[in-house]
């Protein structure tokens, strides 16, 4: 009999313990999102690959995981406060897009881990090495600058006759700064000069695409920054106005309207950010997750703005396309 109330005591308990367990409510990981470029009002791809790769991992937005959005919209002055407010909802880890935001969410907190996808970390200074980040900033690169050299020597495959390149960029953006100097390297080597068009604001684009004119640049590259991206339609209709060839490093700027571009596939490195975001979750810690490089590329061709600007896109690069917009 003193066998059975004993049982019985324990399965009550067990019983209690369980159904208290059950009455506490589950801790739903935040996740807060830091964007310089864009807006709440358009629509965002970067997070929109994030979210597909978060679905392919099991997680519903809502109910396993909650997104904090913050956009500067160009504005890099408000990401540190953006950036400090994350960190004062508590969220469990920060996926930051673009070397801006990078810069202020690694200042805004020491302790919570930053997934990245962004230029160059280790020559921005955020991690040790690729391959042991050392710290609370892991994800990965789109290798940027080591690209330019490839884009210089596709816009000079198609306008032949290239001698003068014009640089869109922002020198205020230590990112931006890094690929200029790429770009000047590989310049050397394909025998173009590269004539600096610089923008702070959207208000100097005008006076940029001016001094391209007077300086009698051939062709056009941009340096993807904050600004860039969130002046895309109007920087796309100023060169093709002015009936300029111009190289961009991510399609979006072709869909826009744009000729060409060349570049690691960013909607596939925003996706694959959300594996990252979930080691995390499950306890790994940035400073042994290796930095990842891109795997895919592509190169997009707007056949309609060509024909616009005037310009026949020679067979040999119009065959090495990835897709083509007719």
């Amino acid at each position: 009999m003193k066998t059975i109330v004993k049982l019985l005591v324990i399965m009550s308990m067990f019983v209690e313990s369980a159904l208290a367990e059950a009455q506490q409510p589950k801790k739903v990981p935040r996740i807060g999102y830091l964007n310089p470029g864009s807006s709440p009002s358009r629509p965002d791809p970067r997070i929109e690959a994030f979210q597909l790769g978060l679905r392919e991992l099991g997680y519903v937005e809502g109910k396993d995981i909650v997104i904090e959005r913050r956009y500067a919209e160009a504005r890099l002055d408000r990401l540190r406060e953006m950036a400090r407010d994350l960190v004062h909802l508590k969220v469990d880890v920060i996926f930051a897009v673009g070397t801006p935001s990078v810069e202020a969410a690694k200042d805004a907190t020491q302790t919570i881990p930053i997934v990245i996808s962004s230029g160059d970390p280790v020559g921005s200074g955020h991690v040790a090495s690729l391959a042991r980040p050392g710290g609370k900033i892991t994800g990965l690169t789109n290798l940027t600058p080591e690209l330019a050299g490839k884009r210089l020597e596709l816009l000079k495959e198609t306008v032949p006759k290239l001698s003068r390149v014009a640089v869109l960029w922002n020198p205020d953006s230590p990112a931006s700064a890094l690929r200029m100097r790429e770009a000047e390297v590989a310049a050397r080597s394909l025998h173009l000069e590269l004539h600096s068009a610089e923008a702070r604001s959207p208000n100097d684009l005008e006076s940029a695409f001016s001094a391209m004119k007077r300086e009698r640049a051939g062709a056009l590259i941009t340096l993807r920054g904050p600004l860039i991206v969130n002046q895309l339609n109007r920087i796309v209709d100023l060169a093709a106005n002015r009936r300029l060839p111009a190289m961009y490093d991510d399609r979006s700027n072709v869909q826009a309207g744009g000729l060409m571009s060349y570049g690691a596939n960013q909607a596939d490195l925003d996706r694959r950010a959300a594996i990252y975001v979930d080691k995390i979750f499950k306890g790994a810690k940035p400073a042994d997750l290796p930095v990842e490089q891109p795997t895919k590329f592509e190169l997009v061709i707007n056949l309609k703005t060509a024909k616009q600007i005037g310009l026949t896109i020679p067979p040999n690069v119009l065959a090495r396309a990835d897709k083509v917009i007719k």
